[in-house]
């Protein structure tokens, strides 16, 4: 089973998709670190990589070539990145959703280090909003993809604003559990 994992800042989709893997037993990537392992190696942070990504693609071809080469050739992984959907089709997507203050105050209080530091959770909310759009345009001139955070592109959307991490774990295995009898009960009845 192939699970792309997909969301808003600060939803949680880190923490989520390695509990996930976890609990399945399965590899576990996050495109968001390989994008900030590219940003270090070119001394940037991993906005000024985003803003060189809106005029050249080669800040996006390597993380985008390694999701579209394991989705063709490996099975029982979770992908977690924005676009894992569209790389990885035949992949179970689920996108996580957070209220932008939950989202921005998360982010400001596990402030990651590829990324210029925030004072507050208000600054996070304005990073935010712009990697955002940054991410919409650039996801819609080079692969067409209008709006990379439109629901109705997956499988699950789960809100994680006043969920535990351990609650999205359990409605994720839930869903997966449906899908797999609901699979069972179509090969039988062949």
């Amino acid at each position: 089973m192939k699970i792309t994992i997909s969301g808003l800042p600060g939803a949680g989709k880190t923490t989520i998709a390695k509990m996930l893997a976890k609990k399945l037993k399965y590899e576990h990537w996050s495109l968001g670190d390989i994008r900030g392992e590219i940003a270090k190696k070119h001394h940037m942070t991993i906005d000024q990589l985003n803003e060189v990504g809106k005029k050249e693609i080669w800040t996006d071809k390597e993380v985008d070539d390694f999701q579209k080469k394991m989705g063709e050739k490996r099975d029982n992984f979770i992908m977690e990145a924005w676009i894992g959907f569209h790389f990885i089709p035949d992949s179970i997507k689920i996108f996580l959703e957070v209220d932008m203050k939950e989202g921005a105050r998360r982010i400001f209080l596990d402030q990651r280090e590829d990324e210029e530091p925030k004072e507050n959770a208000h600054e996070v909310e304005k990073m935010i909003k712009k990697r955002l759009e940054g991410s919409r345009e650039r996801y819609k001139k080079y692969y067409g993809i209008k709006d990379f955070t439109d629901r109705k592109q997956f499988d699950i959307v789960i809100n994680t604003t006043k969920l535990t991490k351990k609650e999205v774990v359990k409605e994720i295995l839930g869903f997966l559990s449906l899908l797999i009898n609901k699979k069972s009960l179509k090969t039988a009845k062949l």
